[in-house]
């Protein structure tokens, strides 16, 4: 029977999905998911999709980088996305591994009030360096000049959502009950690996999401800024 190059494609990609089950009753039941969640190759996509899937990722590695890259992973290995070439240590088992431990060390580590404090400033460190170079990697069909420029633009939306979130936490921890802090950090959670899912499935909707965030964001910082400052006055003038 001769087949179209779709169908060659799709016979080609479940047998190799057979192979890896080595036929087994695995291969039947995973063979229709493979079938449904075939993805297109990533430089199919266009420079503005790109754009939009590193800010919608950046947004959330300011947030929890460990949730987001653990999320990349799963999402490549269930062939809901494909990273590109550039970023496939991404879907590693090991990298996904100790992002998920990660991760649940920072569950635990940044509901702690006051020692998240401590852990958000250790981690301006981690999650601007980090969404630089995803934002690097994912662009790799670019020129070298837009990918530096995306670069710097995963960059500073990381930091943006990063400032964020510390300065907002800033303001909270003055208040004596733990739930509010606990609370936010759930928030933030959810949000990080939310946000990856949707950068990924629907860039155009999670960027136009993260441009609404950012502006809110700055507003928040300017208020945080403003409340503490008011604090500190009060409180000199009380002494």
């Amino acid at each position: 029977m001769k087949l179209n190059p779709l169908s060659n494609q799709l016979f080609a990609d479940l047998t190799k999905l057979g192979r890896h089950f080595h036929g087994g009753p695995s291969f039947f039941l995973l063979a229709p998911l493979s079938a449904f969640s075939l993805t297109l190759p990533f430089a199919t996509l266009e420079k503005s999709e790109l754009l939009a899937i590193v800010v919608g990722a950046s947004f959330a590695s300011g947030l929890n980088v460990y949730a987001t890259l653990a999320t990349l992973g799963i999402l490549s290995h269930l062939n809901l996305f494909q990273l590109p070439p550039a970023l496939h240590i991404v879907q590693s088992w090991t990298v996904i591994a100790v992002s998920l431990a990660l991760f649940l060390l920072e569950l635990f580590a940044d509901k702690i009030p006051v020692f998240d404090l401590l852990w958000n400033a250790l981690h301006t460190f981690i999650r601007i360096p980090i969404a630089a170079l995803l934002s690097y990697g994912a662009t790799q069909q670019l020129s070298p000049g837009m990918q530096l420029a995306a670069a710097l633009l995963g960059g500073t939306i990381a930091l943006a959502s990063h400032g964020g979130k510390t300065a907002v936490r800033a303001a909270v921890t003055a208040s004596p009950e733990p739930f509010s802090n606990i609370a936010l950090s759930f928030g933030e959670d959810v949000t990080a690996i939310s946000l990856t899912w949707l950068a990924t499935q629907h860039p155009f909707i999670a960027s136009v999401l993260v441009v609404i965030a950012v502006v809110f964001t700055v507003v928040m910082i300017r208020f945080v800024i403003r409340a503490l400052s008011r604090l500190f006055q009060k409180a000199r003038a009380e002494v």
